[in-house]
């Protein structure tokens, strides 16, 4: 089942509502680099979640013809790929046949300024060197981290979607649905989203093709007023109680967690949730589908993410069959942090150590470079090196300890 913020997106900008004075911007830019004098090398679109940041980058190149080179920069783990991609963009042509290419970088604002050192100052880089126009996404683009992308980009930003544009989005998509809507939901709705979209979108999806209309009644015992984010514990009760798709579905996306921890947090307790071991094994093969759909996002298509959230929402929810049942009524658990993050609580002084050892000997490359190559034959030879290195007594009895191991 497609979601419906997907199935509906603009696929061109004359049909993404009311950012006008973005996409004049957003035109006047790419046409610049087309021509061969680009008024700036990047563009920093930012505005609040659910107003179509990446939908007007993917409408813009769908509009000039260009190819997408699409990645999630908040993802860790793909920063460090981030320059080697690009610059392989820059030397190798289109294989769609397109005019050129255009790079997104999504959710800037999510990466982790100390987990990731380096990543801006990368990023900083490839704007420099760049042969192909960059887009970038930020819901929050005043974050401290960001103050030299900032300077170095051009900054266009997006409004919320008001409340006549998005009746008219979610009236079209009734239509195209067969889906009864009464206009006092629609309002409902449209006031409790708050501006964003695709919130608005997924409510109406999971109320309309639940009962096969949207009525007041039905939206008002049923939505709930996006105020807030939710803390692990109610985001897994909200998730194993649900017992509708939709209900389940905005408990994951509404969640303090990204989506790697509400894994870990979610399969730490569904044998503590359920009780029946088919209940079980229902809820822990949706959750390992997810894992493969969240491996093959991050591969670079994140179109998949949505699956990947629906099979540890909506999927895990669905394992429990009693819920069939009329008189079914949910169960108070005690849930528990996950094991990793608790051998991670207790780890960190070691860890400390050992990181404090490795930026000594990072002296001409980078933390995670040295960490991987150099630091497992240091733990071999670092006798001959640690009066050079100026170890204290702690980092010598850390390196005793580890090189026995």
């Amino acid at each position: 089942m497609i979601q419906w913020f997907l199935k509906y997106r603009p696929r061109s900008l004359k049909d993404v509502e009311n950012q006008d004075g973005a996409k004049k911007e957003l035109q006047e830019w790419i046409e610049s680099w087309l021509n061969g004098k680009p008024n700036a090398k990047a563009v920093l679109l930012h505005g609040p979640p659910g107003v179509g940041k990446t939908t007007l980058a993917e409408a813009l190149a769908h509009d000039y013809n260009l190819e997408l080179l699409e990645m999630n920069a908040s993802d860790s783990r793909k920063l460090q790929d981030i320059k080697s991609v690009a610059e392989k963009a820059s030397v190798y042509g289109s294989i769609f046949g397109t005019r050129g290419k255009l790079i997104l970088l999504d959710e800037v604002d999510g990466i982790n300024v100390r987990e990731d050192t380096g990543a801006i100052q990368g990023i900083l880089e490839l704007i420099e060197k760049t042969k192909y126009p960059i887009i970038m996404t930020a819901n929050d683009p005043w974050n401290p981290a960001l103050r030299e992308l900032r300077n170095k980009t051009k900054m266009v930003g997006l409004n919320k979607l008001g409340k006549y544009p998005l009746r008219r989005l979610l009236k079209k998509i009734c239509q195209a649905e067969k889906i009864i809507c009464d206009d006092e939901a629609l309002n409902y709705i449209i006031d409790t989203s708050e501006g964003d979209a695709r919130y608005a979108i997924n409510m109406l999806q999971g109320i309309g093709e639940g009962y096969g209309k949207v009525t007041l009644d039905l939206v008002e015992a049923m939505a709930r007023r996006k105020e807030r984010e939710l803390d692990p514990f109610e985001t897994l009760r909200d998730i194993f109680w649900a017992r509708y798709a939709w209900q389940a579905k905005n408990a994951a996306t509404s969640a303090q967690i990204d989506y790697d921890m509400l894994i870990r947090w979610i399969s730490e307790n569904i044998p503590i949730q359920y009780d029946n071991i088919e209940d079980v094994w229902r809820a822990f093969d949706a959750l390992s589908r997810a894992s493969i759909f969240l491996k093959r996002a991050k591969g670079g298509d994140w179109d998949l993410l949505s699956y990947a959230y629906d099979l540890m929402s909506s999927g895990v929810a669905a394992a429990e069959i009693e819920k069939k049942k009329p008189n079914w009524k949910p169960k108070w658990k005690k849930y528990q942090f996950p094991s990793y993050i608790q051998l991670l609580s207790k780890s960190k002084d070691i860890r400390d150590t050992r990181d404090e050892i490795i930026k000594k000997l990072a002296i001409h490359s980078s933390f995670n470079k040295t960490l991987n190559d150099t630091y497992p034959f240091f733990l071999i030879f670092y006798k001959k090196y640690d009066k050079r290195l100026s170890l204290n007594t702690k980092e010598k009895e850390y390196l005793n300890s580890a090189s026995k191991s």
